[in-house]
C-alpha cells in the first residue's frame, strides 16, 4: 500500500492510500460471487421453471443466441453501471472499502468508468488478468491499465481519522454562530479550509492563513469582517459555525 497525492480543483494536494492489490482481488472475487448467484437465479428461474431450454430448441441459432446474450447482459455491464451510480464504487469495493477515484482531483465520470470497462478485457480477461496485475504491481499509483487511461486509481476508504481531520468541531451546548452564509460552502469547502489551516499553523504560515481568510470571505461574500477577528479566529469561527448549521457528524 502506498500514499498518492490526488490535487483537487482548489490545487490542494490530499494524501490518500492506494488500495492494496489484495484488497482489489477481495473486491473483484466478492463482485465474482454476486454475478455467479445472479447466474444461479437465472438458471432456477428461466431453465428450471420457465422451462426455457425447450422454448430454445425451437428457435435458430441466431435467435438462441440473442436470447441468451440478453439475459445474461447485466453481468457484462455489472461493473461499469454499479462504478457509474455508487460514485467508484461496485459492491464488492463498497464491502471491502475502496473507490475509484480521478487523481487530478475531480469526481470520475461516465467516461472515465466506461474506460476502466472496456480495459477490462485486457486486464483482467484477456490473459486470467496477469496483464492487470502486472501493471498494478509496477506502476506508481498502483494502476492497472484502465486506470491509467482513464486518470483513474483506486484508493483506500480505511485510513483512520480523528477530530481533527475532519469538518467535525466540538461545539458547547451555548454556542451562538456569527456567519449564517457559511452554509453556501459544502462539505468538501470545509475539508479542504480545514487541513490546510491546520497545516499553516503547524510551521506558522501567515500568508496562507491570510489567503484563506481572503477567500472564505470572497465566497461568502463579506467585504469586511464585521467582528474585526484575525484571520486565524474568522477562520476557526467559519469552521464551528458550519458545523453548527449543517450538524455534520462527518
Amino acid at each position: 500500500m502506498s500514499l498518492i497525492a490526488i490535487n483537487t480543483s482548489q490545487n490542494v494536494n490530499i494524501n490518500f492510500n492506494t488500495a492494496s492489490i489484495g484488497e482489489r482481488i477481495l473486491a473483484f472475487f466478492i463482485d465474482i460471487l454476486i454475478i455467479a448467484a445472479y447466474l444461479f437465479v437465472l438458471f432456477l428461474v428461466f431453465i428450471r421453471i420457465l422451462k426455457l431450454s425447450s422454448i430454445l430448441d425451437g428457435m435458430d441459432n441466431w435467435s438462441q443466441t440473442a436470447i441468451v446474450i440478453i439475459l445474461t447482459f447485466p453481468i457484462y455491464i455489472y461493473t461499469l453501471v454499479c462504478e457509474s451510480f455508487m460514485e467508484g464504487q461496485t459492491f464488492g469495493k463498497k464491502l471491502v472499502k475502496i473507490k475509484v477515484v480521478k487523481i487530478d482531483g475531480f469526481q470520475a465520470g461516465f467516461g472515465d468508468y466506461l474506460m476502466r470497462w472496456f480495459f477490462r478485457l485486457v486486464d483482467i480477461w484477456s490473459n486470467s488478468g496477469v496483464v492487470g496485475l502486472v501493471s498494478t504491481i509496477v506502476s506508481k499509483n498502483n494502476q492497472r491499465l484502465g486506470d491509467i487511461a482513464s486518470g483513474t486509481a483506486v484508493i483506500s476508504l480505511k485510513n483512520r481519522v480523528n477530530i481533527s481531520h475532519t469538518i467535525l468541531e466540538n461545539l458547547k451546548e451555548d454556542y451562538i454562530p456569527l456567519f449564517p452564509q457559511v452554509i453556501a460552502l459544502s462539505d468538501n469547502d470545509v475539508r479542504i479550509i480545514k487541513e490546510n489551516y491546520q497545516k499553516a499553523l503547524k510551521i506558522d504560515d501567515r500568508q496562507v492563513v491570510s489567503k484563506l481568510s481572503t477567500k472564505i470571505k470572497e465566497i461568502l461574500k463579506l467585504e469586511i469582517d464585521p467582528t474585526k477577528m484575525t484571520e486565524r479566529q474568522f477562520i476557526n469561527v467559519i469552521i464551528k459555525d458550519y458545523n453548527f448549521y449543517t450538524g455534520k457528524d462527518l
